[in-house]
């Protein structure tokens, strides 16, 4: 039987972002395949927000190449980011607004048809477990409830693949539970890049780990691979990022 070969969504080449003197990002390369929750972890300093912003098109590389899809994110950026959706870590979120509002906003913004928005709108709801919160004002919400709306304005217009900075932080043990089973099942049709300080949620949800540290992609394995080596990610993590952290934000 001939083994089937998910498609790449995004192909990241030799990224590079510089401010001023200093090199932020040095030489980043990525590939993530459709179905695949690939944990994007390094400590603070380490360059994965930066990163992040590049793939998403709200940053500019100083150098290197970004596809979407198989679109190029620098020559046909609105083409590339119809297939993204994003979760910064401070979700962008309008609190005056009802979550209604706020996902009916967020599907035009990611040109969602309109005759296809109120399907949109309840296919999220559903999804992130907000069928039944649509009237409720954002500001009301938990912390809890603030992610999963993040989430859903990242979804609501089904991108292929889906970058997520953070997306349990400051939640209890109960909410980070129910985000991780999300992110699970959003990894069982999308791309999902998952940026986290938590190891134990990558090795719950993930089956990639990439490593930066100072700049640079020091790791990457699956978690599968490390098992079969006998390395624990804590180990790998910390043997690689321990020494000569900077204090720069990442």
């Amino acid at each position: 039987m001939t083994e089937q070969i998910s498609p790449v969504t995004l192909s990241a080449q030799n990224l590079c972002r510089d401010f001023s003197s200093f090199s932020a990002v040095r030489g980043i390369s990525l590939e993530l395949k459709r179905g695949e929750v690939l944990g994007f972890l390094g400590p603070n300093g380490a360059g994965k927000t930066t990163t992040m912003r590049m793939l998403t098109g709200n940053l500019a590389p100083s150098a290197g190449s970004i596809e979407i899809c198989g679109v190029d994110l620098l020559d046909k950026p609105r083409a590339a980011k119809a297939h993204i959706g994003y979760l910064p870590e401070v979700p962008p979120l309008y609190r005056e607004m009802t979550i209604d509002e706020y996902l009916k906003f967020a599907a035009r913004i990611h040109r969602v048809n309109h005759q296809e928005v109120l399907t949109a709108l309840d296919r999220v709801k559903k999804r992130c477990g907000l069928a039944d919160q649509g009237k409720f004002l954002i500001s009301m919400l938990s912390k809890g409830y603030q992610q999963r709306v993040g989430i859903a304005q990242a979804i609501i217009h089904d991108p292929d693949v889906i970058i997520l900075d953070e997306p349990t932080v400051g939640l209890d043990p109960n909410q980070m539970r129910e985000i991780r089973t999300l992110i699970q099942e959003l990894g069982s049709t999308s791309s999902v890049i998952l940026s986290t300080h938590i190891l134990s949620e990558v090795e719950s949800v993930c089956d990639r780990v990439q490593i930066m540290h100072q700049g640079c992609m020091v790791f990457n394995d699956t978690l599968a691979g490390l098992q079969q080596q006998g390395m624990s990610l804590e180990t790998v993590f910390s043997q690689l990022t321990s020494s000569n952290e900077r204090a720069e934000s990442d």
